[in-house]
Formats: structure tokens, C-alpha cells, sequence
């Protein structure tokens, strides 16, 4: 089964299968239709009729799109994670090269092919349109607890501090890209990922 927002993000957290399956489905509505008609024409009564549930089972997980948006960023999230964890089982151990080709092109993938993720990616973008700091700080996080152990080392606050600048770093570039280019210009993409290298490099070698 698909995974589902942590459940401090929802007004009621799924217990059963068939709970966790609706909020599934509600939640791949919201993505779909902020592609197809983005932020400002979602609803939760759309999102319903899309999902294909009464209006009362949105509405017993989020009291508003936005709360939509926030549990979609957050399941973008565990996905991304997933994603790199499943990537990293085939290198090998120690290689922070392979580590920072993992990080960066998995989210280029979903920047890509998820729905909806071009508009909420990790919660950067919301309220949509806005950028602000605390979800690269979640990804950093996020991403020093993964790595750590991969790595082979402590995951201590300089640790922290090194993902986090470079997750800022290439979450700027990143969009830069995808600004120049809908699929993401691919000079720029190099340019980061030779910058994440050579930074990176400094401390993990």
C-alpha cells in the first residue's frame, strides 16, 4: 500500500486498510488536479467528486486545501526518501559521490513525473507561489539521518549543517533550472551537481 502523510499532519490519522486507501485516493485527486487547474481552483468538493468519495471523507482528514497541500508535501516526502533509500541498496557504502547523484536525481525525477509536485515539491512552495526555509530544513534532516549511517558518519550538527547548505544551495539551482527549461535545463543541472561535488568534497573526503 501507498504511503500516507505522518499523522500529525492529519485531523484524524487512518486506522483501517480502507481508511488509509480513501486517504490515498484523496490525496492523488489533490495532485492531479493541481496540474490540470492548479492551487487557486482546487477544492475539497472537487477533489471529492475526483476521488470518488463522499465530501465528509475529505473533510474527516482536512478541514482545507491547504491542509491538503501540506499532508501532499509531506507524503512527497516520505516517497523521496524511499526513493534514494532504494537507490543507495545498489552502491557501495562510504560513496558519497553515489549518495549526492541519488539525492539530486531522484528529486529531479519527481520534480518530473510526480503530479503535483512542481507546485508543493517538499512544502517549499506553500502557500503556492511562496518559497520559504523550513521544509529544506525538514530535508536536510531528513536526508543527514539517511545518509549518516551510509556514510559512515555521526549524524551531528555539523553534519546537519553541511546537508542543509547544500540542500538550500541546490533547491536555488534547482529551480533556476526548471525556470529556464519546463524539463529542467540540463547545463544548470550539471553546474549543480559539479557545485554539490566540490563543496561536499570539502568535508565527506
Amino acid at each position: 500500500m501507498k504511503s500516507v502523510p505522518h499523522a500529525t499532519s492529519l485531523r484524524r490519522a487512518p486506522v483501517q486498510r480502507r481508511s488509509a486507501e480513501r486517504l490515498t485516493r484523496i490525496l492523488d485527486a489533490c495532485a492531479d488536479l493541481l496540474d490540470e487547474a492548479g492551487y487557486e481552483a482546487l477544492s475539497t468538493r472537487a477533489v471529492a467528486a475526483r476521488a470518488e468519495v463522499p465530501i465528509g471523507s475529505v473533510y474527516r482528514f482536512f478541514g482545507n486545501k491547504r491542509q491538503m497541500a501540506d499532508a501532499l508535501a509531506q507524503r512527497n516526502l516520505e516517497r523521496y526518501t524511499e526513493r534514494v533509500r532504494e537507490r543507495l541498496k545498489g552502491e557501495r557504502r562510504g560513496d558519497w559521490r553515489a549518495a549526492v547523484d541519488a539525492v539530486l536525481d531522484e528529486y529531479l525525477a519527481m520534480k518530473r513525473t510526480a503530479p503535483g509536485f512542481s507546485l508543493v515539491d517538499f512544502g517549499n512552495q506553500i502557500p503556492v507561489g511562496a518559497r520559504h526555509a523550513e521544509p529544506n530544513t525538514r530535508v536536510a534532516d531528513r536526508l543527514t539521518d539517511l545518509l549518516s549511517g551510509y556514510l559512515g558518519r555521526s549524524p551531528g550538527e555539523e553534519l546537519r549543517r553541511v546537508f542543509l547548505v547544500a540542500v538550500e544551495s541546490a533547491d536555488t539551482l534547482v529551480q533556476l533550472a526548471f525556470r529556464v527549461d519546463p524539463e529542467g535545463d540540463e547545463a544548470i543541472i550539471h553546474e549543480t551537481r559539479e557545485l554539490l561535488r566540490a563543496y561536499l568534497g570539502r568535508v565527506l573526503d
